[in-house]
């Protein structure tokens, strides 16, 4: 396969629910930023790092648990804020392993600090790593991680 017929180093990058709802949704907490802001400054960040990505929201479990199926045929990693369903979702646990991709788990919100029902996470499960209480600032440091992750997969 030559370079020209290979496709881009692609990241799927999955927001769940609530997420829409970032900028008017408790900025104490979760920030002024808009989840199209995240988004602009991961295109960004992406095209520095020589990586594309595909950028997804939904309020709908199942359709998470879809489009984790489906990026293994078509993605390299997943960057994931499951929100709420980090830490009651067996079923995008059991799609992400299935998936057999790199996985970062990120939060805006530093979630040790929060109660306690979000102190755990069926997502970190299958993380190689979680990134929480940047605010915005943990996707960005999760695209970092990810690019160095695959860096160093393809290396070997």
């Amino acid at each position: 396969m030559s370079a020209a017929d290979r496709r881009p180093t692609t990241i799927l990058v999955l927001n769940g629910p609530n997420l829409n709802m970032l900028g008017s949704r408790e900025p104490e907490i979760y920030g002024s930023e808009t989840l199209a802001d995240i988004e602009d400054a991961c295109r960004a960040r992406a095209q520095a790092l020589g990586l594309a990505v595909d950028l997804r929201q939904s309020n709908l479990e199942g359709e998470l648990v879809t489009w984790i199926q489906e990026a293994s045929d078509s993605c390299d990693g997943i960057i994931l804020n499951a929100g709420g369903y980090s830490h009651t979702s067996v079923a995008i646990l059991d799609a992400l392993s299935l998936a057999e991709l790199p996985v970062i788990e990120v939060h805006l919100s530093n979630i040790y600090r929060r109660e306690p029902f979000r102190h755990r996470s069926h997502i970190s499960r299958a993380a190689v790593g979680v990134i929480c209480g940047f605010g915005a600032q943990s996707y960005l440091l999760a695209l970092d991680a990810m690019a160095e992750l695959l860096a160093k997969a393809n290396a070997n």
